[in-house]
């Protein structure tokens, strides 16, 4: 299985998102074409309610422990569904500095 679907089921089935998005944005650096290297999450889950940016972070990481040394990187973009409301939608990725395509 694919490293992106390894992360799609382990954090549907831990979180019940109301969104969740995994995109893989290693295309944006210096890997070979179809590598599975450097992923985006946005995660919008009530089990985040309460908690602070550090511990929704290590949640996820927990969530994810198996895997975790099957990629390079993974940019967490973790909101209530009540801040995602507001804000309607997780930041840009800046252009890879060290050789992006």
């Amino acid at each position: 299985m694919k490293i992106q679907a390894q992360i799609e089921q382990m954090i549907s089935s831990n979180f019940e998102p109301q969104y969740f998005e995994v995109l893989n944005e290693s295309y944006m650096h210096n890997v070979p074409e179809g590598s599975e290297s450097h992923f985006k999450m946005v995660l919008v889950s009530d089990k985040f309610e309460g908690k602070r940016s550090v511990a929704r972070h290590q949640m996820v990481y927990a969530a994810l422990s198996d895997i975790m040394d099957s990629f390079h990187a993974l940019a967490l973009h973790t909101y209530t569904p009540v801040e995602y409301q507001e804000i309607q939608g997780a930041p840009e990725s800046p252009q890879c500095m060290g050789g992006g395509k």
